[in-house]
């Protein structure tokens, strides 16, 4: 088992761009009501730095690990969301909507269905259903759908996420518990989100917002530093 010590030294000055770009974000804090490019850029920033921390490691060792790679190409859809929601209110919201329910099924498959963990995924399913109940009545148009089935992909991507997650024992894992904080930092981004839009304003919302956001990246793209795949097949074979 991997030490948090370790861990901090090994990854920590690999994020150091991202935690800048971060504080960047909330130092400028550029108006939702005067949407461009330079907010736009701003707001991807810490995505942007995300991919380089996964590079960092190594264009080989994304090659020879699809959930790496998975990871990787979910923040690629995810800088897109983010941009295509700084012009929600020019009716690119259901287009940012989409990109990150790609970003979801791509993290979904990373984390993978070992193991199956059938109780974590009913408890998830339960949960999203009463919060898709309370949103309902507040949903219109084609939103009732599509709330409803991004509500369903997240809370699938959640449960993978979850269902791995060991804390005690010697299978515990660090990346896995990134992997679970991150999916359910970002389903508590996402809500706010909807309450937001939908339903009600939520006090200091875009705080709340992009603070889990921006948190759950980081851990979803942590857990990527250890394979989830099985050691024989991207060990390379030592010479006989």
């Amino acid at each position: 088992m991997v030490s948090p010590v370790t861990v901090v030294k090994s990854e920590g000055p690999k994020l150091v761009p991202f935690f800048k770009a971060t504080c960047v974000y909330f130092v400028l804090w550029l108006p939702l009501s005067s949407p461009s490019w330079v907010s736009a850029l701003i707001k991807c920033l810490p995505i942007f730095c995300l991919w380089l921390f996964l590079l960092a490691h190594g264009l080989g060792f994304l090659l020879a690990h699809p959930s790496a790679t998975r990871i990787f190409v979910g923040l690629v859809f995810s800088a897109l969301g983010d941009a295509f929601l700084i012009w929600q209110d020019q009716g690119y919201f259901v287009h940012g909507l989409l990109m990150f329910a790609v970003t979801h099924m791509f993290y979904a498959s990373a984390f993978g269905m070992r193991p199956l963990a059938l109780r974590t995924g009913l408890v998830m399913a339960v949960l999203s259903g009463l919060c898709y109940a309370f949103l309902y009545p507040c949903l219109t148009g084609a939103f009732t759908y599509l709330v409803g089935v991004y509500m369903a992909l997240i809370s699938f991507m959640g449960w993978r996420a979850v269902a791995g997650l060991q804390l005690v024992g010697t299978a515990w894992r660090w990346t896995e518990l990134a992997a679970g904080s991150g999916a359910l930092l970002f389903i508590v981004s996402d809500l706010t989100i909807a309450l937001n839009k939908f339903c009600f304003p939520v006090p200091y919302s875009r705080a709340l917002i992009m603070s889990t956001y921006y948190a759950a990246q980081m851990l979803i793209a942590l857990s990527a530093v250890e394979s989830r795949e099985p050691v024989e097949d991207y060990r390379p074979s030592k010479a006989k």
